[in-house]
């Protein structure tokens, strides 16, 4: 995790259990953080410190994540800010959204999944380098995928994808076994997670499917409304 160690995040939590827990997973992916108790505190830290990203709980003492967002935005317009909550009302999240949240996530929520969408947030703002470990080179049972150059092959066949196609089974590699959510898809690959991005997704895992059809110990299962598992049977 070395080229994550120049990355700084500000975590704002006042759970004292819950902010060492978020402040050691983001620790144990090589990223600094500083974790604040308070709205006040938070934002003199800000003022003291350049951040690559900014955590903020919503019910702060103090200065409420709202209006800390608010104070960030006066002086930094770019600095990714996600707002991290109990709170799951529409109405919260539109405000979120209008002071310039990235992405606002709803207590209690899965560790992995945090982790994934702190990784895409960093992605889209030019913080994060591409990890070493992040291999371009991937056997799919008997298919041989180099994602750097678009290239699927079996045998003696060999398949030129386009980069989203490439993308998305890249992705679908890196988590082999497990649920991809389509969320994470959509903006990690597109870039946003509206309906139509929706759409054209399935499009693209009909297609890889049918690229890795030739081999039937492979599969593409799609776990309705949540995402989608690339496995492969021994």
């Amino acid at each position: 995790m070395s080229e994550n160690v120049n990355i700084k995040i500000l975590l704002v939590e006042d759970d004292h259990n819950l902010g060492f827990v978020i402040q050691d997973s983001l620790r144990m992916e090589g990223y600094k953080v500083h974790l604040c108790k308070d709205g006040k505190e938070g934002l003199m830290q800000f003022n003291r410190e350049q951040y690559n990203l900014c955590i903020l709980d919503v019910m702060l003492p103090k200065k409420d994540g709202f209006s800390l967002a608010e104070d960030i935005r006066k002086t930094d317009n770019s600095v990714p800010i996600v707002f991290l909550t109990a709170k799951g009302m529409t109405e919260d999240r539109v405000r979120g959204f209008k002071v310039g949240a990235d992405d606002y996530i709803t207590k209690p929520f899965d560790s992995e999944e945090f982790l994934l969408r702190v990784k895409v947030i960093l992605r889209r703002s030019g913080a994060l380098v591409e990890e070493n470990s992040d291999l371009s080179n991937f056997t799919i049972g008997d298919y041989e995928f180099d994602s750097a150059n678009y290239m699927l092959k079996r045998a003696d066949d060999a398949r030129k994808l386009t980069k989203k196609e490439s993308e998305v089974l890249k992705l679908l590699c890196q988590h082999c076994d497990k649920v991809l959510e389509r969320e994470l898809i959509a903006n990690m690959v597109w870039g946003d997670d509206s309906y139509f991005v929706g759409r054209s997704m399935d499009v693209f895992i009909t297609k890889l499917r049918k690229y890795l059809g030739d081999d039937p110990r492979i599969s593409i299962t799609n776990i309705h409304g949540v995402g989608f598992k690339l496995q492969v049977d021994l």
